[in-house]
């Protein structure tokens, strides 16, 4: 098959039509028309159905568009590859991870990594759903839970654990819980239904108060755990939170030390086609880096 043709069938069929297409390769309507038109005459069979709402790909489309999409990936995680043999960590570098994770603890460190490699073009994907990276739709991705494909690389970074937190205002309103039982009387903001925590039991402070008051109801459930620490930090009661999510600036003070919830891993997850990449390289171990630093304050916060 003609490559320029493929390729511009490849961007059709991500496109959804011939005019957006055509905008993202520079080119004419009738001139992607045209390319279209060439490449199922040269395969004897219609690639999309025309439809007045946009294309549609015939199942020989749908076929022939699975395939061009696994080599130009292919082709991009070759290019990357030969781009890596430079000295110095250098072209396009996507992470994903959840946006939890990628707001709180991840973005506030990115400078500091730019401002070492400032040839690295980095993007991020904030998303609680996983990426597909044998897709290549992100090189690298940080989990919360160990990865689902055999075909990836996978490092354990931390184990994380829940406590119990509620900011300086709401202990100023409702006073400091004391000991689990106190939290009966408190305002407890809990995960909701539709959570996808990565532990099974998250709402286990919840649980520890129902043991005093089997009646009890939170003042909020939310399927967010970005959303539980903002309503946390807003004052408006005291949640359980993984102690990643509360940065060293941060006005959060631990409640009920004795009551620690659940732990579970995060995890550094890339393909194998990328094992000996510079740039994933150098952002694992600049990860690592920064954990040892949270190890090393939660530890003398312990320890104070």
């Amino acid at each position: 098959m003609d490559w320029d043709k493929l390729r511009v069938f490849h961007a059709v069929a991500e496109a959804g039509s011939f005019t957006h297409a055509g905008e993202n390769l520079n080119l004419s309507q009738s001139a992607v028309s045209r390319q279209i038109s060439a490449l199922e005459e040269s395969v004897k069979v219609p690639l999309f159905h025309r439809h007045a709402r946009g294309l549609i790909l015939t199942e020989q489309g749908e076929l022939l568009y699975r395939t061009a999409h696994d080599v130009f990936a292919k082709l991009s995680m070759a290019e990357a590859r030969i781009r890596e043999s430079k000295e110095r960590p250098s072209g396009p570098l996507k992470i994903t991870t959840t946006v939890a994770f990628g707001s709180i603890w991840l973005t506030p460190r990115i400078n500091e990594f730019l401002e070492r490699y400032p040839e690295i073009e980095l993007s991020m994907v904030l998303n609680d759903e996983e990426l597909d990276l044998a897709m290549r739709e992100a090189d690298v991705a940080i989990r919360m839970q160990p990865p689902r494909q055999a075909d990836l690389v996978q490092r354990q970074l931390m184990t994380l654990r829940y406590h119990i937190f509620a900011s300086p205002d709401y202990i100023k309103a409702h006073g400091m819980p004391k000991k689990p039982e106190d939290l009966k009387d408190h305002r407890l903001i809990i995960y909701g239904e539709d959570a996808r925590p990565p532990v099974s039991n998250v709402n286990w402070m919840m649980n520890a108060a129902l043991q005093f008051k089997p009646d009890m109801r939170p003042i909020l459930k939310l399927n967010n755990i970005y959303g539980i620490y903002r309503a946390t930090e807003s004052g408006l009661g005291i949640s359980a939170l993984p102690d990643y999510l509360v940065p060293a600036d941060s006005t959060l003070v631990r409640i009920l030390p004795e009551l620690e919830g659940p732990s579970f891993d995060a995890y550094f997850v890339y393909p194998e086609e990328l094992r000996h990449s510079k740039r994933i390289g150098v952002f694992r171990d600049f990860l690592i880096d920064k954990i040892s630093e949270v190890k090393a304050r939660l530890a003398a916060a312990a320890n104070a």
